[in-house]
């Protein structure tokens, strides 16, 4: 692909609106480096675990506010 199509492709990329320009990157990221279906369906078992583990009342949620505090305190230490 020349220089000039690139660059006129990039233009194109971002004109469109946020939510389409994430689909190209996602897009593009998956083909540099294509996931593995079985670590891929390994992390679904544990999203899945995780979530029904929030909506039965097992384990609590934390605000990413109260999340980025802990950071916060952690490194300014």
């Amino acid at each position: 692909m020349s220089d000039i199509t690139t660059k006129k492709l990039i233009e194109e990329i971002e004109s469109l609106p946020v939510e389409d320009r994430v689909l190209v990157a996602d897009s593009v990221l998956k083909s540099l480096n294509p996931a593995d279906e079985e670590i891929e369906k390994k992390w679904i078992e544990v999203a899945e675990k995780r979530l029904n583990e929030l909506k039965t009342g097992k384990v609590k949620g934390i605000s990413g506010e109260e999340v980025f505090e802990k950071i916060h305190r952690l490194y300014s230490e």
